[in-house]
């Protein structure tokens, strides 16, 4: 018995495809001879279907350039998945993002899991359209970093057991599984360095006051500060910097205070950035300390003493997490807190340094 080649393979009769058009798995069928059924045995890898029978389809399937709707197959099957779960973090752009998508994304590919990324640039709205938007189109599942202070409006979809896990933020207003860092014990880490270095006048840098996690490391700040007995400069607080250049204006402002910080606790990437920026600009990169939440790409060489979140860890514990509930895992909520850890590169080790005469 000779081979089936593509040659082989004439073009289904009386079928004329529009420009533009695909292939369908009639066409694939009428090409090869066979039954719709066998065909669609083939592009699923099913058994019962002979070699040689297996070989002539795909040299159709080949030749008229048919791609399996591998969505459509998998909702017509008894599990009615689609193979696809939705991340939605707060900025793609930004580094942590970033690589929790790609810890996600890691996790995710044994199992031949797609994930489809959104931002949310922290706002209500756009996060329930988007949650919505995903719910509909039959996602199997929910990565969420919640922009919304209360999340009751999932209430529904977490009764029906739809699975969703939370990074990062912990839900509010409904019960479901969640990883997140510590982030009162990051700050407390980062601030009780710099007070244990003899620093005093510390400036903290914070995002939006409403922002769960900025709470959260707001509350670290203080409790550093009452474990050494001292005062918390209420006057060195900043909060609800969004951008590099929102923290770099706030660093300026602070250091041409009378009494200028010796230090600061920038606590977000994107703040500890744009820290770097103003000290470079005021050429004092090297007597202001500086202790930033989160490491970067480049972190290291600028020397920046950081609270590193270990975020490979977190997306791998996500992913499984959701991969177990939409198996089937009924079991009740988990709720996984992570340690973060201080890195000592020489920022935060700057001992302070006496005001410049006025």
């Amino acid at each position: 018995m000779t081979a089936t080649t593509l040659s082989d393979i004439a073009q289904p009769p009386n079928r004329r495809r529009r420009p533009g058009e695909r292939s369908t798995m009639r066409d694939v069928a009428a090409a090869a001879g066979v039954s719709v059924k066998t065909v669609s045995r083939v592009v699923n890898a099913e058994p019962g279907v002979r070699g040689d029978v297996r070989d002539r389809v795909l040299a159709a399937a080949e030749n008229l350039d048919y791609r399996h709707n591998l969505a459509a197959s998998n909702l017509r099957r008894s599990g009615a998945r689609s193979g696809v779960i939705g991340v939605l973090v707060q900025d793609l752009a930004n580094s942590f993002s970033a690589s929790l998508v790609r810890a996600l994304e890691d996790a995710m590919r044994p199992h031949k899991v797609m994930l489809v990324a959104a931002s949310l640039d922290e706002t209500t709205l756009r996060e329930q359209r988007t949650v919505e938007n995903l719910i509909t189109r039959r996602v199997d599942g929910l990565v969420l970093v919640p922009a919304s202070a209360r999340q009751d409006y999932l209430a529904p979809e977490i009764r029906a057991g739809f699975p969703i896990v939370f990074a990062d933020r912990s839900p509010r207003g409904v019960d479901t599984d969640s990883v997140v860092v510590d982030n009162a014990l990051g700050a407390f880490m980062a601030v009780d360095h710099l007070l244990a270095g003899g620093h005093r006048r510390i400036a903290v840098l914070t995002d939006s006051a409403a922002i769960a996690t900025a709470q959260d490391r707001l509350r670290g700040v203080r409790a550093a500060f009452a474990k050494h007995a001292v005062e918390f400069p209420e006057d060195l607080l900043r909060q609800g910097a969004r951008t590099q250049d929102d923290a770099a204006r706030d660093v300026w402002a602070l250091r041409d205070l009378p009494e200028p910080p010796t230090a600061i606790f920038a606590a977000r990437n994107t703040i500890t950035i744009g820290a770097v920026q103003a000290l470079s600009e005021r050429a004092e990169r090297h007597t202001v300390a500086l202790v930033g939440f989160d490491d970067f790409p480049l972190a290291d060489l600028l020397d920046l003493t950081v609270v590193r979140q270990d975020v490979a860890r977190l997306g791998a514990l996500v992913g499984s997490r959701l991969l177990a509930r939409i198996e089937g895992d009924t079991s009740p909520p988990v709720h996984d807190v992570l340690p973060p850890t201080l890195v000592v590169r020489g920022s935060g080790e700057i001992a302070p340094q006496p005001a410049p005469a006025g």
